[in-house]
């Protein structure tokens, strides 16, 4: 996620030329955010109402939506104040790329996830 993050927000967009204190705080601040969104969606994942969904796929998915859709919306929140013209293009585009950003990241968390704690039986 912090590296879909990096390269869409770093490269596409320009946004870090915008930035008036030291990139490495930026930086900083935004690896620790992510470790915590991250961990959040592990936690959503693991969430006992989520047990229900048998598909660890789908599971997965629907983890992604929920934590890009849950990113897309405390990001308007701060931005609405630090931005005069934000038009519903920008916000639509945003808000899918929070969610696909958000789902490629849950997808790798459940990758994870299913390679560390999953024991594989071998047959006999």
């Amino acid at each position: 996620m912090f590296t879909l993050f990096y390269v869409w927000h770093g490269i596409f967009l320009n946004d870090f030329k915008r930035i008036n204190f030291p990139l490495i705080w930026f930086v900083t601040f935004a690896a620790f955010t992510y470790l915590i969104f991250g961990a959040g969606i592990y936690f959503l994942y693991e969430s006992q109402p989520l047990k229900k969904i048998r598909s660890f796929i789908m599971r997965g998915l629907f983890c992604g939506v929920v934590a890009g859709f849950s990113l897309f919306m405390i990001s308007t929140i701060v931005n609405i104040s630090l931005t005069k013209h934000l038009s519903i293009n920008h916000l639509m585009v945003d808000c899918a790329w929070q969610i696909a950003e958000q789902t490629i990241g849950a997808m790798v968390v459940v990758l994870f996830k299913i390679i560390i704690h999953e024991p594989i039986h071998e047959n006999a």
